[in-house]
């Protein structure tokens, strides 16, 4: 390379070298660091760990925002050398802090508490987010005065240290705990004025939930049903629970719900078992608006699904409902016979108009039947309806099944078993025999199991 070409380029270097070593984000991950095998091999664990002490010996760390240290499939690397990347990369102003690893790690390897405040006990961290490790929280070490969104996945923590970690972190908007497996009471105190958003899955030996917080607004939920005190609940607009386990969900949420979140406006109802009908209640929804129910697992064959217009008498403002059962049931379309006025239900004063209703996975079910003609009958702001006989996870709304969604392969659509093809022909008889004529004018109605 002739002289002026080679100066040009060791200038252009020298300023690409300082501008590196002030970079303000380190994301340090599989795909970043060029490692394509799904196995980390004793000659990867030493590429990986040249690599990252390169990364970081170049760099000054004084300016360092971001760091995201992903480990993948490292199983064998000397917890010392995590302690001594995370000593180097996290500092005074370090803000977001991302560590994923192995789950072997999840109890072998404490996250060094320290790390995370500064020498004057304080800590500029915004956003943490730990996978796969412990965490034991000391009330000595200090407040965590900046930080708004925390994250524990498969960390090792109990209640207690949790609770000790809450209280220092006044400034905290969102929560959420994943596999958690130590909590057995979580305690949100009063002092998290901000915190607008919680959410909780499957932490297994979870038994309470007891929140103080004055702002909570978003609940999410999911995995066994847990004793719920919300002092302070108010607030809560949004709610979406998935129980896992046990029976008769629905009956609990009707029953329970009002009084536990009573300005609910957003409910979304999971449930695997009902085996018993959904019962009429005093209780009501002041606030309820949209209303969302999955009936996801196995179903009574004697389940009614008239019950639950019980959710529409106790919603007066309901404005749309989202009904989605995902098992076929093989019922014949010649028991249903002839339908000619449906059932009488007891109706209370409070019974609602949704201005939209939708059935996915609708089936020839005689109390299906009903529960849609009631809804057509006494449902008189209806403006659309939508039965769609199949059921489809990725695709409920828009009712194109193959390649629109982004979680399916391009032009992969929605596998059908001969029993759910053949249930789909029964729904549509159904519709075309006991429904479609009921469906007044005003009403647009679609009904659809292929693309």
């Amino acid at each position: 390379m002739p002289m002026k070409e080679s100066a040009r380029a060791a200038c252009v270097s020298r300023i690409f070298f300082q501008s590196w070593r002030h970079y303000p984000s380190l994301i340090l991950t599989k795909k970043t660091l060029g490692f394509k095998q799904n196995t980390c091999a004793k000659g990867d664990i030493e590429a990986l760990t040249y690599k990252v002490d390169q990364i970081l010996k170049n760099h000054s760390g004084a300016a360092v925002k971001t760091l995201e240290l992903d480990i993948f499939h490292c199983r064998d690397l000397d917890p010392c050398l995590l302690n001594n990347w995370l000593r180097i990369s996290i500092t005074p102003g370090t803000e977001n802090v991302t560590l994923s690893l192995p789950k072997r790690y999840k109890e072998e390897y404490t996250f060094p508490c320290s790390r995370l405040f500064g020498g004057s006990g304080n800590s500029s961290i915004e956003y943490l987010h730990l996978t796969n490790c412990a965490l034991r929280p000391t009330d000595h070490l200090g407040c965590l005065r900046s930080l708004t969104e925390l994250y524990l996945r498969e960390v090792c923590i109990t209640g207690e240290e949790l609770e000790c970690l809450l209280s220092n972190s006044h400034a905290l908007t969102e929560l959420e705990l994943v596999l958690c497996n130590e909590i057995i009471c979580l305690k949100v105190p009063c002092v998290l004025e901000r915190l607008s958003c919680l959410v909780v899955s499957d932490c297994s030996m979870l038994q309470m939930i007891e929140s103080k917080a004055p702002n909570l607004s978003s609940i999410n939920l999911e995995g066994d049903l847990v004793q719920l005190s919300l002092g302070q609940s108010l607030q809560v607009k949004s709610l979406d629970m998935d129980c896992s386990t046990g029976s008769n969900f629905l009956s609990y949420a009707i029953t329970k719900l009002p009084y536990i979140v009573p300005n609910v406006e957003t409910p979304t109802l999971s449930s695997i078992s009902e085996m018993v009908n959904t019962p009429m209640v005093p209780a009501t929804f002041h606030h309820l608006k949209s209303l969302e129910i999955y009936l996801d697992g196995d179903l009574s064959a004697r389940y009614d699904y008239l019950s639950l217009i019980s959710f529409f008498d106790s919603s007066p403002v309901l404005e749309t409902f989202s009904l989605h059962r995902s098992q076929p049931q093989a019922l014949e379309i010649e028991r249903l016979g002839e339908l000619p006025g449906g059932r009488q239900i007891c109706q209370g004063a409070n019974q609602t108009s949704p201005k939209s209703v939708m059935i996915f996975g609708f089936c020839s079910a005689k109390s299906m039947v009903e529960l849609t003609c009631h809804i057509l009958e006494y449902a008189t702001s209806l403006g659309c309806i939508i039965l769609d006989v199949v059921f489809d996870e990725y695709d409920e709304d828009d009712i194109g099944r193959c390649s629109v969604n982004p979680a399916r392969k391009a032009g992969e659509c929605c596998r059908l078993t001969n029993e759910m093809i053949l249930e789909a022909n029964k729904g549509l008889m159904a519709i075309e025999r006991y429904i479609a004529r009921k469906v007044p004018s005003a009403v647009k109605v679609r009904s659809s199991w292929a693309v």
